[in-house]
């Protein structure tokens, strides 16, 4: 189908902003950019009373809960619906930005609309971004995080455990997902992935041509994303930084996996959801007609596509049936 007539005007506004595109940007240029949106952005205030925390993750004895993180205290913001006490689900969310912008400010607002929708404790993982940490420094974040939360389901009234993200962030919860197997770890209920990148720009798919331009991330954007990220091109064949060249995916917890028709990443997502249903694991796929990247959560399209809302309360209504 076409381009949603919404999203086309939100995609026609930005242009007319005459910004560079990110490829031509440093990484800084692209954050402050980011930055902006945030400063911009008008509080929804159907989602003004969450409780939100800001604090450090820490085990009991002061130390970080897991070595992996190279001795760094990891920031998390953490989400609580307003009118919920008790056992609640744990969705531990990592946001998108290409693994080099975003940050925990860029989706409060998706955090704050999650907790609320789904009636969840959202912990959002303010990870280490490229090309100032390289891959796999931000994943070990993001694994480390999970893994505290795990061990500290109990104080945060967890009744389950989820993994979420979006675009690069969906990449983090596909890849902590496949860590936390392979460690024989049993904790986590699901996976949440929002049109991810499970693939290498190297061989491009047909979406990564088709879409390459004019739908707010493109191909160009992508290979600045990817070449930022990691240290060679040699990288790209680790499963922990493209999920689809993971030797197996076998045993891993049931998947709700979008795609959006307009996106470069479209199609390896498509074989991501594929990948996990072949290998028996129990898939939601979710194909977002007229929309692009960044529909479900970007601070600029979210708030006004009903598709995204409709989207959450999927993802609500996904959660409750696990």
């Amino acid at each position: 189908m076409p381009v949603d007539a919404k999203l086309q005007v939100i995609l026609d506004a930005g242009k007319a902003l005459g910004r560079k595109p990110v490829e031509l940007q440093t990484p800084a240029e692209a954050r402050a950019e980011r930055a902006e949106m945030v400063a911009q952005f008008v509080p929804m205030p159907e989602y003004a009373d969450v409780r939100v925390e800001d604090r450090t993750i820490l085990d009991s004895d002061g130390t970080l809960v897991a070595d992996g993180a190279g001795g760094r205290q990891i920031a998390v913001r953490i989400y609580r619906p307003a009118t919920e006490d008790g056992s609640l689900p744990v969705v531990v969310f990592f946001h998108g930005g290409g693994w080099v912008v975003c940050t925990l400010e860029t989706h409060d607002p998706y955090c704050r609309a999650l907790a609320t929708e789904a009636g969840v404790t959202v912990v959002s993982v303010d990870y280490r971004l490229a090309p100032e940490h390289k891959f796999p420094a931000g994943l070990e974040d993001c694994l480390a995080a999970t893994e505290w939360v795990l061990a500290h389901g109990r104080e945060l009234g967890a009744s389950r455990v989820f993994v979420a993200g979006d675009s690069a962030g969906g990449t983090m919860a596909a890849v902590v997902a496949l860590l936390l197997r392979d460690k024989g770890a049993t904790g986590l209920a699901g996976q949440i992935l929002l049109y991810p990148v499970t693939a290498h720009y190297d061989q491009p798919t047909a979406s990564y041509l088709e879409m390459a331009e004019g739908y707010g991330l493109t191909r160009k954007g992508m290979i600045w994303f990817w070449d930022h990220y990691l240290k060679d091109k040699s990288e790209a064949a680790d499963f922990r930084a493209a999920p689809l060249c993971a030797a197996s995916l076998r045993g891993l917890p049931r998947a709700f996996v979008v795609t959006a028709e307009y996106d470069v990443l479209r199609d390896e997502g498509q074989a991501y959801a594929r990948g996990l249903q072949e290998a028996g694991v129990e898939v939601t796929q979710v194909f977002a007609e007229g929309m692009n990247h960044g529909f479900a959560c970007s601070m600029n399209e979210f708030p006004l596509l009903p598709q995204a809302k409709d989207l959450l309360r999927r993802v609500a209504t996904w959660i409750a049936a696990g």
